[in-house]
């Protein structure tokens, strides 16, 4: 697999057709997306105002991928910090991670580190403010589950959101964040068949975009 800066270049490179930087902007995506892969290239495509047709606008996949870049350096910094922390430990004779109230206590996979399992629901701001709240966010680990939103601090505010086939995840009601998740009773083929609707739109780039700001 090609790494995260050669699928940058390849997105920058204006001798490429639109439609093969576009792809490698959704495989930029693969190696780090913080939302989750649906769920980022949903944000990108509405902060950058991605169109349907990229050759009326192809400096929009420049804007998405340099949003995401500026956002992967400050988690890239941390992972340094956090790798240079553990070695010292380590050396120190501490094998044992220590317990601690940072987003790594609930970890979601590779880059992810506020899933929004709904595509159209993520946090609005952009991708470089956003995760560099989550990275100096402080959550005291409970006993249960913890829903406190890392990114807008809300508590109270949660809905619930099922995937469709084997999972519910309580979801911030301001921003979408999944906080916790539960398994579900049963699947919900129609809903399961909304979700793959919905998402087959975004991947067509058929999406509308919020009006600009005046």
């Amino acid at each position: 697999m090609s790494s995260f800066n050669t699928h940058l270049r390849r997105v920058h490179d204006e001798g490429l057709p639109a439609r093969v930087r576009h792809t490698n902007l959704r495989s930029c995506l693969v190696h780090f997306a913080p939302y989750g892969f649906r769920a980022t290239c949903h944000h990108l495509c509405l902060s950058a105002r991605i169109p349907k047709n990229l050759e009326k606008d192809p400096s929009s996949l420049i804007r998405a991928v340099e949003e995401l870049h500026q956002a992967r350096q400050l988690w890239l910094a941390d992972e340094r910090t956090y790798a240079n922390s553990r070695r010292a430990d380590k050396a120190c004779g501490f094998r044992q991670v220590k317990a601690d109230e940072s987003w790594r206590s609930r970890p979601r996979g590779w880059g992810n580190i506020a899933y929004c399992p709904e595509p159209t629901i993520h946090p609005d701001e952009p991708l470089p403010v956003v995760v560099e709240r989550v990275l100096r966010s402080s959550v005291p680990p409970d006993k249960a589950p913890a829903l406190t939103c890392r990114v807008c601090g809300n508590r109270d505010n949660i809905n619930a959101w099922h995937d469709g086939v084997y999972r519910i995840h309580l979801l911030c009601g301001e921003c979408g964040v999944s906080l916790a998740v539960q398994r579900a009773d049963a699947p919900d083929p129609l809903l399961a068949t909304d979700h793959a609707r919905r998402w087959k739109e975004i991947w067509r780039l058929r999406n509308e975009f919020p009006p600009n700001p005046s």
